[in-house]
């Protein structure tokens, strides 16, 4: 049986330039470049070691680690995804450590892709949450904080420790969660997600007058939920539940 070929992954800001080609003063501008060979502005002699801020294109065969190591900050969206094909000689730091993950010095870019694929399986799912759940709910969870900061804490701590009857507790999910994105290669994508809906959180704070702590409130409710969105079609109800925060919304919502 012939083997599946591979799909080589890389991903860029909005203009399509490698940021650290960017950061390296020698842009590459991956959406200039389509159908094209592209080689490496300044190549390491040392292969496959940094001799310099850029020595090397990095690609990823896992989407889902596509915005790890890419130097992006702060951590924005929209992004880019690009399927390329590494040419000539490639290398890796580690086969064992990163077996996803290839450098080469020349690279062909073949063609743009949906760039919600770089934030895991439930990709779509957590840029509907970000849009659409997270600027009313963000509002909601700091006046909640700041109504009764001391009952609050509490109940985050009685989640994160204790858990429901029919929920696992907080402290226990996450870890799932953690576990399961670096077993399916979303580790990148994992974090990247939840950046994005802490930030979105704190940006819909920013006038309201809202306590520091009922912020950082916010920012994990978000990062929880859209971690829920994201492993929704790999986890029971027992742990979505929990990461959407069961039992600590007063009244509690339904179920997204």
């Amino acid at each position: 049986m012939a083997r599946k070929p591979v799909t080589w992954y890389i991903a860029t800001p909005a203009d399509g330039i490698i940021e650290m080609s960017r950061q390296a003063r020698t842009p590459v501008n991956l959406a200039v470049s389509v159908g094209q060979v592209i080689d490496h502005p300044n190549p390491c002699a040392n292969l496959w070691f940094d001799e310099s801020q850029f020595s090397y294109f990095r690609m990823v065969k896992r989407v889902g680690e596509a915005l790890g190591d890419t130097s992006i900050w702060p951590v924005t969206w929209p992004v880019r995804l690009w399927i390329v094909e590494p040419v000539g000689d490639t290398g890796n730091w580690s086969q064992h450590h990163y077996p996803y993950r290839l450098l080469a010095h020349q690279i062909r870019v073949v063609e743009e892709t949906d760039a919600w694929q770089a934030l895991g399986a439930g990709g779509r799912e957590v840029l509907d949450v970000i849009k659409h759940q997270i600027p009313e709910r963000a509002t909601r969870w700091a006046a909640d904080w700041d109504a009764d900061p001391e009952g609050m804490r509490e109940r985050r701590r009685n989640w994160h420790l204790c858990g429901g009857r029919n929920s696992s507790n907080g402290l226990w999910a996450q870890s799932v969660a953690h576990a399961t994105a670096r077993a399916r290669r979303e580790s990148a994508a994992q974090w990247w997600n939840q950046r994005l809906a802490g930030d979105t959180a704190e940006k819909v704070l920013a006038t309201s007058g809202a306590s520091p702590q009922a912020v950082t409130y916010a920012r994990g409710r978000a990062a929880d939920l859209v971690t829920a969105a994201q492993h929704q079609a790999r986890f029971d109800a027992y742990v979505l539940d929990t990461l959407r925060g069961a039992g600590l919304d007063n009244p509690v919502p339904a179920a997204a």
